[in-house]
């Protein structure tokens, strides 16, 4: 606590947008555009590269035979002292690349040259209170705006050709603890959101505003007890009051949407997860606390819950549920499932019906997971109970922690907020992961605004003395791990995968990498002089693959990583974009 103490000093940035118009051929984004992401490889115009964010592309120009060829074009720095963190997924379209860095900046750069067009820099008030570094981890384009969320829970629309602001909005109070970090996603012309803050006993919610206006159509709780909004009227209650809290404990519960969602055009839902519950010490609130650590399934129209799933009921772990939840279609027995996977921070792998949340199954993807012996045939964990922090209210004399217990995995999970990817070529999963666990504690509490809100101490620990990191190819129809690369610091970028048979992932050491999608062979890599931490993009313009990424070590990790962080010491800080292609000359042979 006493390093999350000095890292959420007061900042200040002031607001400045400078550069040049884009050209006037720049054409807006439809909602069509959104849809067929995927199959469009000259543009990127969504986080994941599609709605349902397989991060796969259809490019193939670009293989192992010849990815040795692969050499950058241009690096575009971000300038001044602004660093830190960067976690960005770049977009790019009609030869612009939009991409956010650190402490809620915008850039838009020419995609052929890294000439810089434009630049948006929020101005960010004292006291913000960003739990995990000052990241922003991507923008949403749609007609002619692109919008980004900020440090200080607001929501930003900019004109894509000049950088002014064409409207903002508060999401909530970041006295409170709110802040923003996720990439907002479009559905049906609507911005979706949801809210960081969890460490502070926020009440995660999803909502969708008109992205012409702003204006708020509807908002959705996920904490039961709490009312929904429908056009500025009260809608329904998320649960029932008390149903799985006691108390007035769901007046804090946490469940923080901070890492965003995903829609299937397919279903028409949209896909959240959610965050752990407020406080950490689960002995304060008994019952399944819902819907923390769970993957919701919502309406887009009116934001009503369709259904919910609860990874880890009465978390005690601070195993969020937020990460991504990924459509696909799951091959099984002659029959086609419409299903999702989700790699969860609890070290299981998840595979459910996305057409009404049925659990398919669910399998470890990390070792030695002791929190709990297994999950069981209706999706839920049996616990370990003697892996679950001790009461402190038990404790004896004037300690007043409760018993101390080393749990795998650590808090900041199996996996993290980093993205995986699907090929459907390979049918595999690929999982940026990290082994590693946590002596854990509980510690008494109360909830007070704008203070951290957890009754848990903590030092993360590593359980292999050769690796911490490890990218998995996973196959969802029986949960095995097809191959492995190991990586001795941990993992904290997101994944690409393409048609051209190639995966590719950062690592904290500062290396893109790339590797053959089926055997796990590392077939290319180059080092930007400091650590990725963000997801990588490809697309194609003047009949070259290009390749992007955003670089600038930071996140959670060396704030947050106790004994592993030692694993990432001298890493230098960075900020900046790297743009690489494979020239025609090399592709055409």
């Amino acid at each position: 606590m006493r390093m999350r103490t000095r890292f959420l000093a007061a900042v200040g940035v002031a607001a400045l947008v400078a550069g040049g118009a884009l050209p006037a051929m720049a054409q807006g984004v439809s909602e069509q555009d959104i849809i067929n992401d995927a199959k469009t490889p000259g543009d990127v115009v969504t986080y994941g590269l599609g709605p349902q964010a397989q991060r796969f592309s259809p490019l193939k120009t670009l293989n192992r035979d010849n990815i040795k060829s692969l050499v950058p074009a241009w690096s575009f720095s971000f300038g001044g002292e602004k660093q830190r963190g960067q976690e960005s997924q770049a977009l790019v379209k009609d030869g612009i690349i939009y991409v956010t860095g650190s402490y809620s900046r915008m850039y838009a750069i020419d995609s052929r040259t890294g000439e810089k067009k434009w630049e948006y820099d929020a101005r960010l008030p004292e006291g913000i209170l960003p739990c995990c570094d000052v990241v922003n981890r991507g923008a949403a384009l749609y007609k002619d705006n692109v919008y980004f969320g900020t440090l200080d829970a607001k929501l930003v629309a900019l004109n894509t050709k000049t950088g002014k602001v064409v409207w903002r909005k508060d999401i909530d109070d970041f006295k409170a603890g709110y802040s923003y970090t996720a990439a907002p996603i479009i559905v049906k012309g609507k911005i979706i959101t949801g809210v960081s803050g969890g460490e502070f006993g926020v009440i995660g919610r999803i909502e969708a505003r008109d992205a012409e206006t702003g204006e708020v159509v509807w908002k959705r709780p996920v904490i039961e007890g709490h009312m929904g909004e429908l056009n500025g009227k009260p809608s329904t209650m998320t649960g029932k009051v008390n149903e799985s809290w006691p108390g007035d404990m769901w007046k804090f519960g946490g469940g923080a949407t901070w890492l965003g969602g995903t829609y299937d055009p397919e279903t028409n839902l949209i896909y959240f997860g959610t965050g752990n519950p407020g406080p950490w010490n689960s002995w304060l609130r008994p019952g399944d606390n819902k819907w923390t650590s769970s993957r919701l399934a919502l309406n887009p129209d009116n934001g009503e819950i369709v259904w919910g799933f609860q990874t880890t009921p009465h978390d005690g772990w601070d195993f969020d549920g937020v990460n991504e939840f990924v459509p696909f279609d799951l091959n099984k027995g002659g029959k086609t499932i419409k299903a999702g996977a989700t790699a969860d921070r609890n070290g299981f792998f998840y595979v459910l019906d996305r057409t009404n949340g049925k659990f398919i199954s669910a399998t470890p993807f990390v070792e030695k997971i002791n929190w709990a012996k297994g999950i069981d045939e209706n999706g839920r964990p049996i616990y370990n109970e003697e892996n679950r922090p001790g009461d402190p209210s038990k404790a004896q004399g004037d300690d007043k922690k409760g018993k101390s217990v080393f749990a795998v995995p650590s808090f900041l999970g199996g996996k993290n907020w980093m993205p995986i990817g699907y090929s459907p070529d390979t049918k595999l999963f690929y999982v940026p992961s990290n082994e590693w666990g946590m002596d854990i504690w509980n510690e008494p509490v109360n909830y007070k605004k704008g203070a951290a809100y957890l009754g848990a101490g903590f030092t993360i620990k590593p359980v292999f003395d050769d690796h911490i990191g490890s990218l998995k190819a996973i196959d969802p129809t029986s949960g095995k791990v097809v191959w492995e690369y190991k990586n001795k610091a941990p993992l904290w970028a997101g994944v690409l995968t393409t048609a051209g048979n190639l995966v590719f992932t950062g690592t904290p050491e500062g290396f893109l990498k790339a590797f053959d999608a089926k055997t796990g062979e590392e077939v290319w890599k180059f080092q930007v002089g400091t650590g990725v931490v963000s997801s990588p993009i490809t697309w194609e313009q003047d009949g070259e693959q290009w390749v992007g990424v955003a670089a600038g070590w930071g996140g959670a990790v060396p704030l947050w990583g106790g004994e592993v962080a030692k694993s990432t010491a001298g890493i230098n800080q960075g900020g900046s974009f790297w743009a690489f292609k494979l020239p025609k000359t090399v592709a055409a042979r």
